[in-house]
């Protein structure tokens, strides 16, 4: 890969003394790109020279070449090969040359960075000594001889890195389970939306072919289409509240869509999927309450987002969510379907109890880090790791 495609409106002369940081993600999950798009435009407002080492469809997906940041193309694979991964440690490589400071997100990027610091001596330019921070956004959910592979990386990762950011307090348990010599909690704060360009009523109205019908609720979920987010729990959940009358709305795409699909008209259930949307504002301003089915979640930014939007939340008790939402969402065991039907029934079935919920969540989100508070700890981390060495 030739490396003058990196680009980015970044790449004016830096000044003397200016920190030099390089973001690393693979294509990843929306969190984590919107996370370190946020990042990057925080970094370069403080002077930081930031340059991102992703896959071009992320640079698609999420503008990084527009943050102020440099993009430099790096094809990190979501599964290990020995050719796509000897390309890609090579464009690390390149990408680290003159760097300050080496942060990766998610496993696989910091693993390939890893091997790219190992190997810097060979290379003009490019220290081995730089700081390598990893921030954790997942919990490994694998099973078999596929989490017994995942556990020898997550340990490599941990041991390899002079700062691991957990984005929930039990990643950080875990990483320090792991063997990290120093790993602190990372809050990752969600990036405010944009309003909502329909009130309630035309929006709900978009959703039920043009008529609103106020009497029937709303339940929204969005995520991507995958086993971590349980949306089949969220299936079984259903057919327990037909006497509400509810539309279920999931929105997102991923592999688990066509399943999905099948199930919904095979039993007949009254559930949209209606695929990546751009215009979940609007969502939130139709729905009467906001389901998380997850097996595990960090700091959920959808949890995040359906509490600053005013709308009652029923979740998984499941890795960060209880330290994120206290007592202002309604928080039920994992894999319990009639459990789960029960807290939205609940919630749906008592205005006063949402009015309560909603009230709770603007109380509870004034104590949650912003972007600004999440910028400055990462870079208060990279001040005090480059004064370190």
């Amino acid at each position: 890969m030739d490396h003058s495609a990196a680009r980015g409106a970044a790449a004016a002369p830096e000044e003397p003394g200016q920190l030099r940081a390089v973001l690393v993600l693979s294509a990843g999950t929306g969190g984590i790109g919107a996370h370190v798009r946020s990042l990057a435009l925080g970094l370069t407002a403080h002077g930081v020279t930031v340059t991102i080492c992703a896959p071009e469809a992320a640079d698609s997906r999420f503008g990084f070449s527009r943050t102020g940041a440099r993009f430099h193309p790096v094809d990190i694979t979501p599964t290990a090969g020995a050719r796509s991964d000897a390309a890609a440690i090579g464009e690390l490589r390149r990408a680290f040359t003159g760097a300050d400071v080496v942060h990766a997100h998610g496993l696989r990027a910091a693993l390939l960075s890893d091997l790219a610091l190992r190997t810097a001596g060979r290379f003009p330019g490019l220290r081995p000594e730089t700081p390598l921070v990893v921030t954790s956004h997942h919990a490994m959910l694998a099973t078999g001889m596929e989490r017994r592979l995942q556990r020898l990386m997550e340990r490599r990762v941990a041991r390899a890195a002079d700062l691991v950011l957990g984005a929930s307090s039990d990643l950080v348990a875990r990483a320090r389970e792991l063997g990290a010599t120093d790993a602190r909690l990372g809050p990752i704060a969600a990036p405010p939306l944009p309003p909502a360009g329909l009130d309630r009523e035309a929006a709900r109205a978009a959703l039920f072919g043009g008529e609103d019908e106020p009497e029937r609720p709303v339940v929204l979920a969005i995520g991507r289409l995958v086993p971590q987010k349980a949306f089949a729990l969220l299936l079984d959940a259903t057919p327990p509240l037909a006497d509400l009358d509810p539309l279920v709305v999931i929105a997102g795409d991923g592999p688990d869509a066509q399943g999905l699909r099948e199930r919904v008209a095979a039993e007949e259930l009254p559930v949209r999927l209606l695929g990546h949307r751009t215009d979940v504002p609007d969502l939130f301003a139709a729905a009467d309450v906001v389901v998380v089915s997850s097996r595990w979640e960090a700091r959920s930014l959808v949890v995040q987002e359906a509490m600053r939007a005013g709308v009652p939340v029923v979740s998984t008790a499941v890795g960060g969510v209880p330290e994120l939402v206290g007592d202002a969402a309604v928080l039920v065991p994992y894999g319990d379907a009639a459990v789960l039907a029960g807290a939205v029934r609940a919630v749906l079935g008592d205005r006063d109890r949402r009015k309560v919920l909603v009230e709770a969540g603007r109380q509870q989100l004034a104590t949650w880090p912003d972007e600004a508070a999440t910028v400055a700890q990462v870079l208060s981390t990279y001040d005090e790791l480059v004064q370190r060495g």
